[in-house]
């Protein structure tokens, strides 16, 4: 086996082909049933959803330190939101497979990074910014790149709100 395995390069995708082979050998009658292929199959399908929601954690707590720096500027925290905003932005990037690009969830990623934001910001007495927009004003171009322009995300951010924020005057 020394041809490279596309687990080893793209885990979703093979944990994909892999779950619908299984799928398809359970259907045929020579083959025994001893085997409980479905669940089975759900199991390493369970693989590749495993590594996408690990990526989308990982984006919801970068956009969360993103969110808590523009919400609370004279915090004393700010510069390690920063850092740490830098931290799962890596991770988050190391982990990316592009097979994952249509897979992530971005309207859950950027709701659960306002919630963490939120729960961050009220043990410094802050508040979360007011007017975010709707959607996450930030897409696999901007986040899953290296290297990473935090400064760039800061300003996407703040000038989408601001732009919500007129739009509602």
């Amino acid at each position: 086996m020394d041809q490279p395995s596309l687990y080893d390069d793209d885990i979703v995708t093979w944990a994909e082909q892999q779950a619908s082979t299984l799928r398809e050998l359970a259907r045929r009658p020579d083959l025994s049933n001893i085997l409980d292929w479905e669940n089975v199959a759900e199991e390493i399908e369970s693989v590749g959803r495993s590594q996408i929601g690990a990526v989308e954690s990982l984006l919801a707590q970068t956009l969360a330190h993103l969110l808590k720096r523009l919400s609370a500027p004279d915090t004393l925290s700010v510069e390690h939101w920063r850092k740490e905003a830098g931290t799962f932005q890596v991770a988050a990037f190391t982990r990316y497979e592009r097979s994952m690009r249509q897979r992530l969830d971005w309207d859950k990623i950027w709701a659960v990074a306002q919630s963490q934001a939120k729960l961050g910001l009220t043990t410094y007495g802050d508040t979360l910014l007011p007017h975010l927009p709707a959607r996450c004003p930030l897409g696999p171009d901007d986040l899953l790149v290296a290297p990473f322009d935090l400064d760039a995300a800061l300003r996407a951010i703040a000038d989408a709100t601001a732009l919500k924020s007129t739009n509602q005057s």
